[in-house]
């Protein structure tokens, strides 16, 4: 058994002096001396280099050349699918030692670290730069650039709108670092930055060879409404729908698609603003070059309608050759009407050729040409005398505007509506859409016009009247209005007299009042200003030599002496009376007779 040794009351002990590894306290020290020299000094929350000692599937030890290797999921080098032992990689110092006495480090953070230096370096210097395009995103693409997550948006991916962003996911594409957001810590790059000064430079050598006719080919870029956009290889030019055919395009996908290759023609190019019109159908013969030159007027032709308009429709005879047919030539009436009463877009008509200029390219048709004109034959079938039923189509101030058939229109002047009934307008007579019957008074086939009457389907009853009012008979009348100094005076048989207001004077001296009935003595008789005048003061000045005769209207008593004549007479215009105001055939013709009656007993 070794002996005990004991240090108790040994305060001063050197414990140093001790050597129980067999190494003295010199050597002890020289040894630690050349083992720290081994080892590399590290500062915390640095970068540094390591090298890759071994590669299993979860890890990577990395050997910085410190007291301890350092551990790295393998995932941090999913990049690089290539690593391996020996390979110097870039490390972050997280910690010289943890709990366990173990280092940590990062190889991400110190991608992430040195790569926005750099990312910051190059958007200084512009210097072009390679990243992997990882996945899509909204608006874009997600790049890695030295290990950072940079944002490339689409209108950035190339100078040519993009419409698959997923052919550039898991590429590696050339970029520029055009903007970085410090706060939030943002990247975005762009690809379309590296070809936009080449394709600058060569528009401008483009734009210089240009020459109107010049024809290039071209691939189709864009396609709006309005037209097409070409890119003629760097230069964009624009074909106007109307430059795409020579017949009727609605939407320019009827003619071209995405991506499609053309030739086309330079119509026109502007160096300033560097706009370039192009041509498609100018490439082609011009279809009115090849219209048959037997064509011409007077041929009948067919066509399809493809635009519509208020004053017309132009029917397409072939591809870019159109015929206009004004809405006039739709038909033979004179009535306003719109081409859409007529036909629809898509109808397939047939016409007559009205004018036609080659030189011009202009071709005016007719369809009503081929109906017949009704009034190639107006004398024999509204001969002038003659009744017919017509339609009330408008008014105007002088009179009514009726239609006998389609294309046959005539005029009823306002003074030949009514013999008796005093008309302002002629709406107060009839009414539009109202059938009435007519009788023609003359033609003019030339101008096309016809004068009609309607008051001459009836004899005039002031023949009659003539006869019943002449100068210095006595009649019962009423005054139912005054106006202009003077009584209107209804009279029998529904005619009307004008009492001036010194003839309203009663024999008592007072002045006769409305609603007033007693005894009138024509004054004057006016047949063709269907006038009669009268006075109530002659009645008493001069006397009265036979008494006042009464119609049913006033009474219905016999006309004074008892003559049969005044009965008959009142019996025969009873109908005049009632109504509107409005003589039949039949009263007239008893009226007539009556006349004849008088006349024989003179």
């Amino acid at each position: 058994m070794a002996k005990q040794i004991s240090t108790q009351g040994s305060a001063d002990f050197d414990w140093d002096a001790l050597a129980l590894d067999g190494y003295t306290l010199i050597q002890r020290s020289e040894m630690s001396d050349v083992y720290g020299k081994t080892l590399t000094s590290i500062n915390e929350k640095e970068v540094i280099e390591g090298t890759v000692i071994a590669v299993t599937k979860k890890e990577v030890i990395i050997n910085v050349g410190y007291k301890s290797e350092g551990v790295i999921p393998a995932s941090e080098f999913r990049y690089n699918a290539e690593l391996k032992a020996g390979d110097i990689v870039d490390v972050f110092v997280e910690c010289q030692e943890d709990k366990t006495g173990q280092l940590v480090i990062s190889h991400r953070t110190a991608r992430m670290h040195k790569a926005w230096i750099r990312v910051n370096d190059v958007l200084r210097t512009g210097e072009v730069i390679t990243g992997f395009v990882k996945c899509r995103t909204k608006g874009g693409l997600i790049v890695d650039v030295f290990g950072i997550e940079a944002f490339l948006p689409g209108s950035q991916i190339d100078v040519k709108p993009i419409r698959d962003y997923d052919v550039y996911v898991g590429k590696n594409m050339e970029f520029k670092v055009v903007k970085i957001n410090q706060e939030f810590r943002n990247v975005v790059v762009s690809h379309k930055a590296l070809i936009e000064a080449e394709l600058e430079e060569q528009k401008k050598q483009i734009i210089s060879g240009l020459e109107k006719g010049q024809v290039l080919e071209g691939t189709v870029k864009n396609i709006t409404s309005y037209g097409v956009f070409i890119d003629l290889g760097g230069v964009d030019g624009l074909i106007h729908i109307t430059d795409l055919s020579w017949g009727r395009v609605n939407h320019p996908e009827e003619i071209v698609e995405l991506d499609q290759k053309l030739n086309v023609v330079i119509l026109d190019f502007d160096d300033d603003k560097k706009r370039i019109a192009l041509g498609l159908k100018q490439l082609q013969p011009h279809p009115w070059d090849a219209l048959d030159t037997n064509l011409a007027v007077g041929d009948k032709i067919a066509g399809k309608v493809v635009v519509l308009a208020d004053y017309g429709a132009f029917i397409e005879i072939a591809p870019g050759v159109e015929g206009l047919i004004h809405v006039s030539e739709m038909s033979w009436s004179q009535h306003l009407r719109s081409a859409q009463d007529f036909m629809t877009v898509g109808d397939t008509v047939e016409a007559v050729i009205l004018t036609l200029d080659r030189e011009e390219r202009k071709m005016s048709l007719g369809i009503k040409q081929l109906m017949p004109d009704p009034w190639s034959a107006i004398e024999a079938k509204y001969a002038v005398n003659t009744r017919h039923k017509a339609k009330v189509r408008n008014f105007t101030n002088f009179g009514v505007f009726v239609e006998l058939e389609e294309g046959v229109d005539g005029l009823i002047h306002i003074s030949d509506l009514s013999w008796q009934k005093k008309i302002k307008h002629p709406s107060e007579f009839c009414k539009v859409g109202d059938e009435m019957e007519v009788v023609v008074l003359e033609i003019d086939r030339e101008n096309r016009r016809i004068s009609l009457g309607h008051k001459q389907l009836e004899e005039n009853p002031w023949e009659v009247f003539e006869t019943i009012f002449g100068e210095g008979s006595v009649h019962q009348g009423t005054i139912i209005e005054t106006k202009d100094k003077a009584g209107v005076v209804a009279l029998p048989y529904g005619v009307e007299g004008i009492c001036p207001s010194k003839h309203l004077r009663k024999e008592d001296g007072t002045n006769a009042k409305v609603e007033e009935t007693l005894d009138f003595k024509v004054i004057e008789f006016n047949k063709e200003a269907k006038k009669i005048v009268v006075s109530h003061t002659r009645t008493f000045e001069e006397g009265i030599d036979e008494k006042p005769t009464k119609s049913a209207s006033t009474g219905g008593k016999k006309a004074a002496g008892g003559n049969n004549a005044g009965s008959a007479t009142s019996q025969a215009v009873k109908a005049i009376n009632q109504g509107n105001e409005k003589s039949t055939l039949g009263d007239l013709d008893a009226l007539a007779a009556l006349k004849e009656k008088m006349e024989g007993g003179e």
